[in-house]
């Protein structure tokens, strides 16, 4: 009986899924469609992850299966039920509707970069799965659904002009051959995709996670510095896909990307994925980090923000995009004052709240971090994107700018902004010694004792 539970668990979670998928592609257009997606991920891994362990997906089935986390035989099963459960879906949704929609491209777009696509946002998912859900150091959270749910908002809002933001190909298989009359194929070729990027996160995880193969429980500065490099790329891929491709509400795939990486790899760098958060923790002090600690993440940092926006520029046919201080509704600029001045206070914000909630050890946002750190994001984003472009993060402003090369662009503009984006950390740990002084005096008595 237990063994049919999970295989029960699987498919009604894939089906919810992919019947989601249909309904809100085929419904009215809705700026939601991607976030209600996400949710039904999040709320039925919530609901079924102690039962099957609420995979709904072939490639991240995959993923856990080479990683050792599930066995191949349950792997191979679940892969069945996912494909027969999404095909299901794909074919009650049209029944709902009495229509269908093909699997392809998005316009202009062909394979590589559909492939590009899907295979990074399924290598983050998957990679995000086995990090959050699987890890004896992560043992016992209750962030593992929202973190995984919220890949989807991340990767969906970034790719879905591109490849449509399967990450899944059970959702291809769906959509595939409940369309097969009027187009049929794409899903084998995303299917390949998805399975490279499950591939991908298994390796990626064996690096960041030597202890859950025999090896060291105390992270290294390979697994380290390979952490901040993973966890800036994605931030900074998700930063440039969702610019280019003219999302409206960028901020807050973009926060969730932050969030979900946060999560993912928090316990094995600390997961600051921005110079000036590192700035911001080397200044507070309490040995929390050091100067040759700090200056290796901020490199990794940074050739992680440079080989993202390289990566967004290649999948948009080159196309990039200047940093600098944005226009009102006037189309006058804002200027350098207000841009300097925006990007000082909502860095300030990111790096007070990541002393505050990720370097205290009392702290009661135990499974919350997360959340706080990736909405400021989304606040600072919504709030001054359209005056300073809202990077707050000097990985951010190298990386666009380092890729704006390309065109014409300024790179001196990054310079400036990185410069602001500094300030904004040393004020956040100014700030932090005023408010957080007992955690001064318990880091002294500690020394002390020592």
């Amino acid at each position: 009986m237990p063994e049919v539970g999970k295989y029960i668990a699987e498919f009604i979670g894939t089906y919810l899924l992919v019947f989601t998928v249909g309904c809100n592609v085929l419904s009215p257009g809705s700026a939601w469609a991607v976030t209600s997606i996400a949710c039904i991920l999040m709320v039925s891994i919530y609901a079924m992850g102690s039962v099957s362990g609420a995979n709904f997906n072939p490639a991240v089935s995959m993923a856990l299966a080479v990683s050792g986390k599930l066995t191949f035989t349950d792997c191979g099963v679940y892969m069945i039920i996912q494909l027969i459960a999404g095909m299901m879906a794909g074919g009650s949704y049209s029944l709902l509707f009495g229509f269908s929609f093909n699997l392809q491209p998005g316009a202009g777009f062909g394979w590589w970069e559909v492939m590009i696509v899907e295979v990074l946002y399924t290598l983050m998912l998957c990679f995000v799965v086995l990090n959050v859900a699987t890890t004896k150091k992560n043992n016992g959270n209750q962030y593992y659904g929202l973190a995984i749910g919220f890949v989807i908002i991340a990767g969906g809002y970034a790719g879905g002009n591109v490849s449509g933001g399967c990450f899944n190909p059970a959702v291809a298989f769906g959509i595939d051959v409940s369309s097969a009359g009027i187009g049929f194929g794409w899903s084998f070729a995303y299917l390949g995709y998805e399975m490279m990027g499950a591939g991908l996160a298994a390796l990626l995880f064996r690096v960041v996670r030597p202890e859950e193969f025999g090896g060291s429980s105390t992270p290294g500065m390979i697994q380290k510095l390979a952490s901040e490099f993973i966890g800036t790329f994605f931030l900074v891929f998700t930063v440039g896909m969702n610019v280019l491709g003219e999302f409206g509400g960028a901020a807050f795939s973009i926060g969730s990307a932050l969030m979900c990486m946060i999560y993912a790899l928090g316990s094995v760098s600390g997961a600051h994925f921005n110079p000036a958060v590192t700035f911001a923790i080397l200044l507070s002090g309490r040995g929390k980090t050091n100067l040759f600690e700090a200056g290796t993440y901020v490199v990794a940092q940074l050739l992680g923000g440079i080989v993202a926006a390289f990566t967004y520029s290649a999948v948009h046919h080159g196309k990039t995009f200047p940093l600098g201080p944005g226009k009102d509704a006037d189309g006058l600029s804002y200027g350098w004052f207000f841009a300097a001045m925006a990007e000082i206070v909502f860095t300030f914000v990111l790096c007070f709240v990541v002393l505050c909630v990720a370097t205290c050890p009392n702290s009661p946002t135990k499974d919350l971090f997360g959340l706080a750190i990736g909405s400021c994001v989304i606040a600072g984003g919504t709030a001054i994107g359209p005056v300073s472009g809202g990077s707050l993060n000097p990985a951010v402003s190298i990386g666009i700018s380092s890729s704006n090369i390309m065109n014409g662009g300024m790179f001196v503009n990054s310079i400036a902004y990185a410069f602001f984006e500094l300030i904004g950390g040393a004020l956040a740990a100014g700030i932090f010694f005023v408010t957080h002084h007992d955690e001064y005096m318990l880091a002294r008595s500690t020394r002390i004792l020592k």
